[in-house]
């Protein structure tokens, strides 16, 4: 996995702090100063600029940026600051208790993290808002969706890399018995496999199925299920598949039609620009035959376009 932001080599706190601190003082704001340090710092090295800050300055540099700055460029800033794990949390507890339930960044945020990962944000999320996930899920999603979110959201899938193609061809078979070959359609069992099996298992699992059927198990899956349900199995193939293309993907759509999807962007962008950043670059040039940074640059306002393409680039 390769990122795009790096811990900065000449780091000192104490001189990005006072650069700051002179970028928010008297009239106006420069902001071209800010983007400058928080988007070429790790998010270790933004944290510890905030502690420093505080002690140099008696101010607390979040609630300073907040009364300096609006609209989404204080929210890729704020989430530029904020702990990678809250970021997560937060998101999550949006997409949940908003009006009406995003069910996307739901289901986007459980099918990119590993278990650990996801038992971490569990926990986190109790801590947080002092109910668990699962019962967070549970009382505002229902039917087989509620059941694919729960599941997901335990972290149990098993994570030992072995595959073992008798059981990959008997799994194929079951999901095709569950699905296409019967009427109506059996979610339990493609709530237990895909859900359950390791990801290298489900991609021969895959593979098994379009050789014994003849299409891929996104076209059964399109085949069986509808609306939310079947967006959010299509995003878990897909992620299981190529978690780059998932995520290019997400980002295309996101900047598609009237409009744009600014919190997916900037979800994606931020949270993902100290993981795997560049290489989900290459997957959404080599599909959509456009770099990123140049679809950004056509798409965002001033501000924001700024701050993202510096993560980007």
């Amino acid at each position: 996995m390769a990122p795009t932001v790096f811990p900065y080599e000449n780091f000192r706190d104490d001189e990005d702090a006072q650069v700051l601190k002179e970028s928010m003082d008297g009239l106006g704001t420069n902001e071209n100063a800010i983007i400058e340090i928080l988007a070429r710092r790790s998010n270790e090295q933004r944290r510890q600029i905030e502690h420093t800050y505080k002690t140099m300055f008696g101010e607390d540099l979040i609630e300073t940026l907040k009364g300096e700055l609006g609209g989404d460029f204080e929210d890729v800033i704020l989430a530029l600051m904020k702990e990678p794990l809250d970021f997560q949390v937060e998101e999550l507890h949006r997409a949940i208790s908003g009006m009406g339930t995003d069910d996307d960044t739901l289901v986007e945020i459980l099918v990119v993290h590993e278990n650990e990962e996801i038992q971490r944000i569990s926990e986190r999320y109790q801590e947080l808002y002092e109910t668990s996930l699962e019962d967070a899920i549970r009382g505002d999603e229902s039917g087989t969706l509620q059941r694919l979110l729960v599941s997901l959201s335990t972290g149990g899938r098993d994570d030992s890399g072995l595959v073992d193609k008798n059981a990959a061809i008997a799994d194929a078979q079951a999901l095709y018995d569950a699905g296409e070959s019967s009427w109506g359609t059996e979610e339990s069992v493609f709530n237990s496999i895909l859900c359950l099996k390791n990801k290298r298992q489900l991609k021969l699992i895959f593979d098994e199925y379009e050789s014994m059927i003849g299409h891929s198990i996104e076209d059964a899956i399109d085949n069986e299920f509808s609306g939310s349900t079947k967006k959010a199995y299509l995003s878990l193939v897909t992620a299981i598949r190529d978690k780059p293309v998932y995520l290019a993907t997400k980002l295309h759509d996101a900047m598609a039609g009237m409009g744009t999807d600014d919190k997916t962007l900037i979800r994606i962008i931020v949270s993902r620009s100290e993981i795997d950043l560049e290489d989900i670059k290459e997957a959404y040039e080599a599909k959509y035959a456009k770099t990123l940074y140049e679809r950004v640059s056509s798409d965002e306002s001033s501000n924001i376009r700024k701050i993202l393409l510096a993560l980007i680039e």
